[in-house]
């Protein structure tokens, strides 16, 4: 009995790694070997009489259309790059070698999986970019969306969300949110027996798929009757515990997220919440050097940037401004008699009352001891001011119950106004401050 060796060879090619191709003139594949269902997801049979353009990837047709011209051209390539889509949505990376069969009239080429290996060099690539993208940029925004981007080249990503949880109030909220069917919630209050709930609690990343027994409360309730294909949410990790989550989702069908996803979340997380903790640090700098941390009301040093504004706006429309200079009379002999932590409390209470008198415009501000100042801007006449001194008084009628000691304390108060009293802040702090004095010795005398 004589062998076949056409169908020897072609059990040959069926055991190699690599698939080999036959396609016409037109791209249209006539013949493929078994390792195109490795590959690409298909069967031989589901394949033959597909055009290969229709499985490629739409960006990379024009650059293989090339490639094709040179092969019918009598110019063999070898390793040449493209992408595929999978039978599962999923890309696949293909090395090429081709040549033309002019006698056959078919292109005859043999495809490399290099898949893992691309992933490898763009996944090296986009943990770089995103560490650089995390030192060096200052907006947080910005830097969500530079994160989104490269995850987008590493697995599908199009749903893509940063969520953010307040451990005080059990507030979730959403300062980064990409959704094809949802727009961003509002703050609302962590859910018990949600997907969120549990990734906050306990965690660890969570990974839910469809072949889970139902969808979770929160799956449903937020994707309006729409829910994921499949959702991977891993845990922000603080040194004060779980900040908030990050995580992914998809509609389509099968495709769904695997280990190496989620590895790459968690790496993508560390680094979020760096780039928070290095923001918050900066706020809290940024804070701290502008306010009073007794009062938490603007220092002197803001006021005065503050009052140099002020007075440019005021310069420009020929407008006019006050600056209520107060103490509070009796200070020192709170300190001394009750001690400086009843002091301390008066004064918080003091800030707390002069807010209660200005508007959102104005500034209270604390300049030292029990000195504070009071910027009103937007004053159409200059008895305004005096309207906001009686305020100010009348807010000290009430005796102030700190810790069971019931005092009765009074400011002194003087009125700077711009232009009358001065043009600069030098000239109306000044002025403001001599009249608080004569204030105060009248009313001692």
């Amino acid at each position: 009995m004589e062998s076949n060796p056409r169908a020897a060879l072609s059990n040959f090619i069926d055991i190699m790694l690599d698939a080999v191709f036959a396609v016409d003139a037109e791209a249209n594949i006539v013949y493929v070997s078994a390792s195109c269902e490795r590959i690409f997801g298909y069967t031989p049979q589901e394949m033959i009489g597909k055009n290969m353009f229709d499985m490629m990837l739409p960006e990379d047709r024009e650059m293989t259309r090339n490639s094709v011209v040179e092969v019918m051209s009598g110019h063999p390539q070898f390793h040449f790059e493209n992408r595929y889509v999978h039978k599962h949505g999923q890309i696949v990376n293909i090395m090429w070698s081709a040549r033309w069969s002019p006698t056959e009239q078919l292109r005859v080429g043999v495809a490399r999986d290099i898949t893992e290996r691309k992933r490898s060099e763009l996944l090296k690539s986009a943990l770089y970019s995103i560490t650089e993208a995390v030192h060096s940029t200052e907006d947080l925004l910005e830097l969500f969306q530079r994160i989104h981007e490269i995850i987008r080249t590493l697995l599908p990503a199009d749903n893509f969300s940063v969520m953010l949880y307040d451990d005080e109030t059990s507030q979730l909220s959403f300062p980064y949110h990409v959704d094809e069917f949802i727009t961003a919630p509002d703050p609302f209050t962590l859910l018990p027996g949600t997907l969120y709930s549990e990734v906050i609690e306990t965690g660890q990343p969570l990974l839910y798929t469809p072949d889970m027994t139902g969808a979770p409360q929160e799956v449903r309730q937020l994707s309006h009757g729409r829910i994921p294909s499949c959702w991977l949410g891993v845990p922000l990790k603080s040194h004060r515990g779980t900040i908030g989550v990050l995580m992914i989702k998809s509609y389509l069908d099968g495709v769904g997220y695997k280990e190496k996803d989620q590895e790459l979340l968690q790496f993508v997380s560390t680094q979020i919440v760096t780039a928070i903790e290095r923001q918050q640090m900066q706020a809290r700098l940024q804070h701290m050097a502008q306010y009073d941390q007794l009062t938490d009301l603007p220092n002197r040093g803001l006021l005065y940037d503050r009052i140099d504004i002020a007075l440019s706006t005021a310069q420009r429309d020929q407008g006019q401004l006050a600056l209520l200079y107060i103490d509070l009379d009796k200070f020192k002999q709170v300190n001394d008699t009750l001690g400086h932590g009843i002091g301390d409390l008066l004064l918080q209470e003091t800030a707390a009352r002069l807010a209660s008198c200005v508007g959102e415009s104005d500034t209270v501000s604390r300049i030292g001891g029990d000195e504070f100042v009071i910027l009103l801007q937007k004053l159409t006449q200059p008895e305004q001011a005096t309207v906001v001194a009686e305020r100010v008084r009348a807010a000290f009628h009430l005796p102030f119950t700190l810790k069971g000691n019931r005092l009765t304390i009074a400011p002194s108060l003087g009125i700077g106004i711009y232009p009358q009293h001065g043009t600069d802040k030098r000239q109306l702090l000044e002025h403001a401050d001599n009249d608080m004095y004569l204030n105060k010795k009248k009313q001692r005398t």
